[in-house]
């Protein structure tokens, strides 16, 4: 695998070469064409061209791998333009040395002979700074795009981290849920098998229900209202068994569409929490439960009564805690949860402003 990494380094060090190679090649061609412009004195013209592009290599490659990196990438603006405007006086005083030179050597200072275009000085400096310019404006466009690049890259990456990060917290929080809904059960079933009850095989298979619901459902990231709704109601029938003619329930719940979808197991840990802090008040446990919706919009409410020294531990329950985090993972911006007390009843209402429907596409 290094081997082959070698030779692909070395050919696209090739290749980048050869890039350079053909750039300039093209560049004299340029220097040629212009100067060469009403003049027949091709001697000279090749010349001025061959010994102008070195001075314009050597000016460029300063620019774009020294003065660029070194200061105007590391915003030292100043410096870039002082250290530029001496790269400029330096490259000027070399053109025009190369400029008498040729006048010199080539043409014996027989100014007849030069070429119209070579003799506008400023002309001469406007053809080397458009190529200085136009190189150093592509190196910086494909910095710019290379590090727009990492940075996307860089971006997708903690994003996707941030997501397995989100969905494994939300995976620690659904398994945190569970047994609060085994331990209070078994602890049921354990009671009418001591009495040997008939009820037991019922309260078994309702129970089967939950854990098929518990262990299969909740890893989707959507379920039916509906669905959800119904394991309230089996819920609640094992929390009658348990609680006997302690108990006292109210269950409004109007049906809806089963294109609905909602988290799982959302609306459940409300109505686990009634029960696990609930007291008995004038011998009743009091449960009332409302849930409507209306244009997508989804107002569950749930109050039970308590004494005031259950307080704490109801707003303090890590089962509340893990609802609010799961609701601002999947209705962040979406929703409104309130927890109110009185005298005697706690209530917890939630609203989910806007729920998804299935797609069936």
């Amino acid at each position: 695998m290094k081997r082959y990494g070698n030779i692909g380094l070395k050919w696209r060090l090739i290749q980048n070469m050869l890039a350079h190679f053909l750039f300039w090649v093209a560049v004299w061609f340029f220097f040629y064409y212009f100067f060469s412009f009403n003049s027949n004195v091709k001697v000279y013209v090749t010349w001025f061209s061959s010994l102008l592009l070195p001075l314009t290599m050597l000016t460029t490659y300063f620019m774009v791998y020294y003065l660029i990196p070194k200061y105007l990438l590391s915003k030292q603006y100043f410096k870039f333009a002082l250290y530029t405007f001496y790269t400029m006086v330096a490259s000027s005083n070399l053109i025009i040395l190369t400029l008498y030179g040729c006048l010199f050597f080539l043409l014996k200072f027989n100014i007849t002979l030069i070429p119209p275009m070579s003799k506008n000085y400023l002309f001469i400096l406007v053809l080397v700074y458009l190529v200085v310019g136009m190189v150093s404006f592509i190196n910086l466009l494909k910095h710019n795009n290379k590090t727009t690049s990492k940075n996307k890259e860089l971006e997708n990456k903690i994003l996707a981290t941030q997501l397995q990060l989100k969905d494994q917290e939300l995976q620690y929080l659904k398994m945190q849920i569970h047994p609060h809904f085994l331990f209070n059960t078994l602890n049921t079933i354990y009671g009418l098998a001591l009495k040997q009850s008939k009820q037991t095989p019922d309260v078994i298979l309702k129970l089967s229900n939950l854990l098929d619901y518990i262990l299969y459902q909740v890893n989707k990231p959507m379920v039916s209202l509906n669905e959800e709704l119904l394991h309230i109601k089996e819920y609640i029938d094992l929390e009658r068994i348990r609680f006997q003619e302690t108990l006292n329930v109210s269950i409004l719940i109007e049906a809806v569409d089963e294109k609905i979808q909602i988290a799982p197991m959302l609306l459940i840990p409300l109505v686990e929490n009634a029960f696990k802090h609930g007291n008995i008040v004038d011998n009743f446990l009091t449960v009332n439960i409302k849930s409507e919706l209306t244009d997508n919009q989804l107002k569950f409410i749930i109050e039970n009564t308590i004494n005031r020294q259950s307080v704490k531990s109801v707003k303090d329950g890590i089962g509340l805690e893990n609802l609010k985090k799961r609701l601002e993972f999947h209705y962040k911006d979406n929703h409104q949860l309130t927890l109110e007390q009185t005298e005697s009843f706690y209530t917890a209402s939630l609203t989910i402003f806007k729920l998804k429907e299935k797609n069936n596409g």
